[in-house]
């Protein structure tokens, strides 16, 4: 980040609301997990431009967030995160994975700073950009896995205007399941960018020619952020993504001043 001077509005400090760091960002809640991401992936701090705070859901994996149908215990590991997360003094508190919308109405209410648990809260808002007429085509991961429940808790009306794809088990993406399905990945998760990217823009144009009527893509998952500027090059159409909402996220607790010239 570049800036032109030192923000002249900090003059005077002091603590605030028990916090314990200052100058923070967002604070992302991961999986209990192994596995690396690709920079864009939410778990790779690397490639975004504000202060990123992570929290261990201790306990939550990949299995137990999304394959265990009973997710209550869940719920208390996901909460003591934020809750770290809040008091060391984060902006705003997201998570690394789209099924994280489970527990959207639990940690909102929960803690006192705006919370994003998941990328599908953004499917409401790209209905009335795109309008009646046209669906948002939602790519998660397995859609089997992808419950009413989740839908519901991030404010999705379920009569409305979207169509589900799951890139593992309706596509194939051996890439991503070698990264996140815990029956296929191998001892060590490893993923090659060329193959993964080939599969995801596959994945969507497949999705998309088979429902000409999709208006905007949402990649639901952390992983396929990374491949979201090769996919719309390909499907023209506009692409949503984690990676969207934390930058909106980030600019709505801090928001950037203007430099210019009239």
């Amino acid at each position: 980040m570049n800036y032109c001077n030192r923000d002249l509005g900090i003059n005077y400090i002091k603590t605030r609301k028990n916090h314990t760091c200052y100058g923070m960002g967002l604070g992302i809640i991961v999986l209990d997990d192994a596995y690396p991401g690709f920079p864009g992936d939410v778990r790779n701090a690397s490639a975004f431009p504000y202060p990123i705070q992570y929290e261990i859901a201790e306990g939550v994996d990949n299995h137990t967030l999304v394959w265990e149908e009973d997710k209550s215990p869940c719920r208390e590991p996901i909460k003591l995160a934020a809750k770290k997360l809040e008091r060391m003094g984060c902006r705003a508190i997201a998570a690394e994975c789209g099924y994280f919308a489970y527990f959207q109405k639990d940690i909102a209410g929960y803690v006192k700073v705006p919370v994003f648990m998941s990328s599908l809260l953004q499917v409401p808002f790209i209905q009335q950009v795109i309008g009646p007429e046209r669906a948002v085509g939602i790519v998660c991961a397995q859609k089997r896995f992808l419950t009413d429940t989740h839908l519901e808790n991030v404010g999705i009306n379920l009569d409305s205007n979207y169509i589900i794809a799951g890139a593992l088990d309706e596509y194939g993406c051996p890439e991503f399941d070698n990264l996140w399905d815990h029956e296929k990945r191998p001892e060590c998760p490893q993923s090659n960018y060329d193959k993964a990217e080939k599969d995801m823009i596959r994945t969507c144009s497949e999705f998309c020619d088979a429902n000409p009527h999709i208006g905007a893509l949402m990649l639901e998952c952390t992983g396929m952020q990374p491949f979201a500027r090769a996919v719309q090059r390909v499907v023209d159409l506009p692409v949503f993504s984690w990676g969207t909402l934390l930058d909106y996220a980030y600019s709505v607790v801090a928001h950037r001043d203007y430099y210019g010239h009239v």
